[in-house]
């Protein structure tokens, strides 16, 4: 249960510390004076919206912390969040902070560790229920009767996979479609690219191939000419000319034979000696370089013939598709990986198959999510019609109809609210027959009884009694204080006969402080209660007659 509210520059409030008791505790006060500022202080320490506006004018930033203890039946599934995230909670506690500054920056905290304010989000829906003042408008719209119906059957985990089984299904029946739209397009593209990696197959080109034939049409197409300079170079260095002169090598070596006759003689020579040497080893090699390459290369005019009709061939496709030789060998990848692409794509009989598998498995997943609706349709209506007996509606009936609809994400029905205001008329449609005090009377028998379902240990009702009055305010109270019994419910309420059925009462009032105006919290005992309920009774004037009323519902 919600134990204790910090409230540090929030909005109108300056700083408020309050103390909370189990059962049903409620907070009244005029008009604009701040009561609902409480719900949404406590709304962000849950991780709800906020921003700079939140701030006080004039404070660095806004600071709210609530305190909660743990003792019902949600301390496992709160226990185990706790260890999951590593949130250490000690003796039963949980701390949860949020603090927002006047640049719209925000910070949480859970038991003192930094969070998200998704994690504050997710620990406070299992922690507390916040009926808001408006609750009975919402149930006019299709979506959040929908939505109720399914909270209220605990459907979230099975909404989410039916919705995912949804997607799947639509997904592929859209790719389906597009292809029988497109059919013909796609035949004439799958021939095209057929015949474009036929060519390239039968071509067969290699990575890398172009460069070694155009190396070896070099060789090839000169090999004539090769073979002429090879043997001249090779007549100069190692054989004798037409004129009987001795070769290079033969000359230098006879000059290395004299020069080492002069080192003999004179050692400062000895230099010349050493650098002739090196150069007779070189020629030497290439002498042994030019015949090896002579022995390699001849003459082949038929293997010249199939290079130039190979690179002929290569030519062509490269001009054909518009691509330089070297670049058929990837063009070849890239067309046969498009290919089997649209292959896969095309098969529509194998998409038709897998549609309807997609789809058979949605609609098992839908019809056990009507079947579940069905049943919680029945309980909820049964529940709402016998609390409205008790809020001046006798006769009355709700009930809720599963219409059939197109398939959707969230099954194949809409859930739609139908009442009967009094006996003896068939339910319509919410939205077209209930009255404006009808509809709050009914969203306060939903809010109650769906709160009931739920192990949530606290709950929250923020003037979700607008628009009732006299003995039904008072039916309205005893439910709240009842619900209170099993839970700690706390409520923002304009009714004294609401306010006179709680255990703890908060008084909000507006002060003035100087140049600002600050909302303040006081804890009523049982003499400023009485004043309290007079003046809710009477408005600004308490007489004798409003407070001996307010006596008669304090049942003091």
């Amino acid at each position: 249960m919600l134990r204790t509210l910090s409230i540090r520059d929030f909005v109108i409030v300056d700083a408020i510390e309050l103390e909370f008791a189990a059962g049903f505790t409620v907070f009244t006060g005029e008009t604009g004076a701040g009561k609902s500022i409480l719900i949404d202080a406590l709304a962000l320490a849950l991780g709800g919206r906020g921003d700079a506006s939140v701030v006080r004018e004039g404070a660095a930033k806004a600071d709210v912390t609530a305190e909660f203890t743990l003792a019902g039946a949600a301390d496992g599934e709160v226990n185990d969040w706790l260890e999951k995230n590593e949130f250490a909670s000690e003796e039963g506690v949980i701390l949860m902070r949020r603090v927002i500054d006047n640049a719209g920056r925000s910070k949480a905290f859970i038991n003192g560790v930094a969070a998200t304010a998704a994690q504050l989000r997710e620990l406070g829906e299992m922690l507390v229920d916040i009926h808001g003042q408006h609750a009975h408008q919402s149930l006019l719209k299709s979506d959040a009767q929908r939505l109720l119906l399914d909270g209220q059957a605990g459907l979230q985990d099975d909404l989410l996979t039916l919705a995912g089984a949804f997607k799947s299904w639509r997904s592929l029946a859209r790719q389906r479609e597009e292809f029988e739209t497109n059919a013909k397009n796609v035949l004439l593209e799958r021939e095209r690219l057929e015949w474009q990696v036929g060519e390239l197959e039968k071509l067969a080109v290699k990575p890398g191939e172009w460069d070694e034939i155009t190396n070896e049409h070099s060789r090839l197409s000169h090999a004539a000419s090769l073979i002429e300079g090879a043997q001249e170079a090779l007549n100069v260095i190692s054989e004798n000319d037409a004129n009987d002169t001795p070769p290079m090598l033969s000359q230098l070596s006879a000059l290395n034979q004299k020069i080492g006759k002069l080192v003999d003689v004179d050692s400062s020579l000895k230099p010349v000696l050493e650098a002739l040497e090196p150069a007779r080893i070189q020629l030497q090699e290439a002498v042994y370089a030019l015949n090896d390459y002579l022995s390699r290369v001849e003459l082949d005019p038929a293997r010249l013939h199939q290079v130039e009709d190979r690179m002929e061939a290569i030519h062509s496709a490269g001009r054909k598709f518009r691509l330089a030789p070297d670049e058929l060998p990837q063009e070849l990848e890239t067309l046969s990986a498009q290919l089997r692409q649209l292959a896969d794509a095309s098969d529509l009989d194998a998409m038709r198959a897998q549609e309807e598998k997609l789809k058979a498995a949605y609609l098992a997943l839908a019809q056990k999510m009507s079947k579940a609706r069905a049943k919680a349709a029945q309980a909820l209506g049964t529940a709402v019609t016998a609390a409205m007996q008790d809020l001046s509606m006798s006769g009355g009936r709700f009930a809720i109809a599963l219409n059939p609809c197109e398939a959707a994400g969230y099954g194949v029905e809409q859930v739609e609210f139908l009442v009967a205001g009094h006996a003896g008329v068939a339910p319509r449609p919410l939205a077209k027959v209930a009255s404006g005090g009808e509809l709050a009377r009914i969203a306060l028998a939903i809010s109650v009884i769906t709160s009931s379902a739920t192990a949530t240990p606290t709950l929250i009702f923020d003037e979700v009694d607008s628009g009732i009055g006299g003995g039904v305010a008072e039916v309205v109270g005893r439910l709240l204080k009842r619900l209170g019994q099993d839970r700690q419910v706390l409520c923002v309420t304009h009714l004294p006969q609401v306010a006179s059925q709680a255990n703890q009462h908060f008084q909000v009032s507006k002060q003035s402080l100087g140049n600002k105006t600050v909302s303040a919290i006081d804890g009523l005992d049982a003499k400023n209660r009485i004043e309290e309920i007079a003046r809710m009774l009477g408005g600004l004037e308490i007489t004798a007659t409003t407070r001996k009323h307010a006596r008669e519902l304090l049942a003091l």
